[in-house]
């Protein structure tokens, strides 16, 4: 049996794309997925199933969502061990890194793009780009401040996710006990 966490971009923002997640849920369980839990209602479910294949895996949870909602909603998934990796490779201080995003990437971006947008980076708002992750922190606040997950897909031509220090934490406990 595979652990998996499914990271779901930009449902129940806003009114926008809504989908409780007793449904999601239910969802899940219909594809034959076992120990399915939630966290929170902006789309993070750890599940175990038997398949290997990630990318097919995502597939038939896009395609499942998408038949069912009406809607598309990109999804990226992790291993624990993935997600652990890039919890603790956040460069920042632990004062900071527990008021840190972690802007996950569905892909990894192109490197004249990421050597383009650092230059935005400062002593307040500070981000550092790796293949599979943004860390940001701002003195500000994420609610504050002018870079946003949309902010980063449109300078990097990637889609992203974000979850906070919490979250992360969170959804490694949870994977933990499937």
């Amino acid at each position: 049996m595979n652990t998996y966490i499914a990271l779901l971009r930009g449902i129940n923002v806003s009114g926008q794309k809504k989908i409780p997640m007793s449904v999601l849920r239910e969802l899940w369980s219909s594809l034959g997925f076992q120990k399915v839990r939630t966290y929170i209602q902006s789309g993070n479910v750890c599940f175990q199933c038997m398949e290997d294949d990630s990318e097919a895996l995502k597939i038939k949870i896009q395609d499942a969502i998408k038949s069912e909602f009406h809607f598309e909603v990109p999804v990226l998934l992790k291993t624990p061990q993935a997600l652990d990796q890039i919890f603790n490779a956040c460069p920042f201080v632990d004062n900071e890194k527990t008021n840190s995003y972690f802007i996950l990437l569905y892909h990894k971006p192109d490197q004249i793009l990421v050597d383009e947008l650092l230059r935005f980076s400062s002593a307040e708002e500070r981000f550092v780009i790796t293949e599979q992750c943004i860390y940001f922190y701002s003195s500000l606040g994420y609610g504050k401040s002018k870079f946003n997950t949309n902010f980063f897909e449109r300078k990097l031509n990637v889609t992203a996710t974000a979850r906070n220090y919490k979250t992360m934490l969170k959804l490694l406990s949870l994977s933990a006990e499937n």
